[in-house]
């Protein structure tokens, strides 16, 4: 699994012209689910989303977790951050999970990270999509569960 993780201070999702998930201060997180990924996957990068340490303190320092700053997340499923594009100008998508599997592994994730104590809206599986987010710093991270996988 892979995660675009980007400091909001507000963020809003609307799938098929419906808002699915609005959140105030917390996290945008783009998930990707590869081809391969399993429930530990899953919990891991939920884990490490909810303790990621990338809000400011008192001092300034990025040092405080969603849970330490009361925020929110908002989870978009994006199979594209699952592109390869080291051959042509095209993405090859075939390293993405098919949506039969990837939907609940998605759906897992989500569970745990609310399993995590935080608050968590949604867009809407396989749907078209536009997301808006104020990105509060700006601060992005990718995450991802592959290159983790040595240290697991």
């Amino acid at each position: 699994m892979i995660a675009c993780i980007q400091r909001a201070a507000g963020a809003q999702v609307v799938a098929d012209g419906e808002l699915t998930g609005k959140i105030e201060k917390g996290l945008v997180i783009l998930l990707g689910v590869r081809s391969g990924d399993t429930e530990a996957d899953a919990v891991w990068l939920a884990k490490k989303c909810a303790a990621l340490r990338i809000f400011e303190d008192d001092g300034g320092k990025m040092n405080l977790s969603l849970a330490d700053v009361g925020g929110s997340a908002l989870v978009v499923t994006n199979f594209t951050l699952c592109g390869n594009c080291v051959k042509g100008r095209r993405p090859s998508f075939d390293g993405a999970e098919r949506p039969e599997k990837a939907r609940p592994l998605a759906d897992y994730f989500v569970r745990v990270l609310r399993d995590e104590g935080i608050p968590v809206e949604t867009g809407r599986f396989g749907a078209d999509m536009k997301l808006s987010l104020v990105n509060d710093g700006p601060v992005t991270v990718l995450v991802d569960t592959a290159e983790a996988a040595v240290k697991r």
